[in-house]
């Protein structure tokens, strides 16, 4: 690959050290570790890179476009003036500065952050998805006969888990009021409930913009939890290494699928990347029932990139090592452009 002037935008929290190589286990305990992971591959690919933290002021961005002259801007932030919502907005705006990027483009980012807009797009598609109900902030849960308990309460627009716990499953009326006023006060957001749905926790990670790439298909391993709790990625089980390492949670490759079941959940997946008009990568979420059936829980078009993260390691099951799929990424924003220009 040509060798390019590379600006990698990041929230200014998570910019990692530069002026020296900090020991591997702070890289690994850091917050800040996809950053450092995304920097250092590119400048081993031979790349001229500019890390950028950006909190509210756009004009560090414009004045680093027209100093630096990028290639390309290797998108690592999740939200804007201490929004997530406001996270297409920096990347329409690369759009309109005629600058490439990596991930998702601004619609796909609107569409798969509304959870309940996205499976309104993707049920029209005939894509099952669970049954859900939306409740506005500062609007009361009203009583309805058809609620589809048991029900799982969270976050309209919030990613990683965050709000996610085993209370979040609800089973009557009033715990699905109390849950719903939890997420309103707590996240300050809409709060969405959807109908649980038994079965596996499955990750489909996809790399490609018109034509796409399905990686192999990962699982959360979740058969160590106690006796009583949902099997479900809580807050707890995605970020404390210490919960993790007591129940034996661990992501790995999906095992004990027949070849007609990993085409089921691949066909559904691709139609879903496809639906949302998702592009460059994103990992979709679902739940496989012990009855064959595939539901979309959500598509995540901000994955996890850091080395050792579910999608990283799905691609290197590919034969994609860290180095390649970085590459691949810078690839799939030049070509995005390409197609868009």
């Amino acid at each position: 690959m040509k060798k390019l002037r590379v600006i990698v935008l990041l929230h200014p929290d998570l910019m990692p050290p530069l002026d020296y190589e900090p020991e591997p286990e702070v890289i690994s305990e850091a917050d800040w570790i996809t950053e450092y992971d995304v920097i250092t591959t590119l400048k081993k690919l031979g790349h001229e890179v500019l890390p950028l933290g950006l909190s509210e002021d756009l004009s560090l961005l414009r004045k680093a476009i027209e100093e630096f002259k990028p290639n390309l801007v290797f998108n690592l932030l999740e939200e804007f003036a201490g929004n997530p919502d406001y996270d297409q907005h920096v990347v329409s705006y690369l759009e309109l500065k005629g600058i490439p990027y990596t991930g998702c483009n601004p619609r796909g980012l609107t569409l798969a952050r509304d959870k309940a807009l996205s499976k309104k797009i993707l049920k029209y598609h005939r894509i099952q998805v669970p049954k859900f109900y939306v409740f506005e902030k500062n609007r009361a849960v009203k009583m309805k006969s058809d609620y589809p308990f048991p029900m799982i309460v969270k976050s309209l627009t919030e990613e990683a888990s965050k709000g996610i716990s085993q209370a979040s499953v609800v089973n009557d009326y009033e715990k699905l009021k109390e849950r719903v006023q939890y997420i309103h006060q707590s996240l300050d957001t809409d709060a969405i409930a959807e109908e649980y749905i038994e079965g596996r926790e499955l990750y489909v990670a996809i790399l490609g913009n018109k034509r796409i790439k399905i990686l192999p298909i990962w699982e959360l391993s979740l058969q160590d939890l106690p006796d009583g709790q949902h099997r479900l990625a809580t807050e707890r089980v995605k970020w404390s290494k210490k919960y993790r390492e007591k129940h034996k949670i661990e992501s790995q490759q999906a095992v004990q699928l027949t070849d007609e079941e990993r085409e089921a959940v691949r066909s559904c997946c691709k139609r879903a990347y496809k639906a949302l008009g998702l592009s460059g990568y994103a990992r979709i979420d679902i739940r496989f029932t012990n009855g064959g059936k595939v539901y979309i829980l959500e598509a995540n078009p901000n994955p996890g990139i850091a080395y050792g993260d579910e999608f990283p390691e799905a691609a290197e099951a590919e034969g994609l090592s860290y180095d390649d799929m970085i590459a691949k990424i810078v690839s799939l924003g030049l070509s995005w452009y390409q197609h868009r220009g």
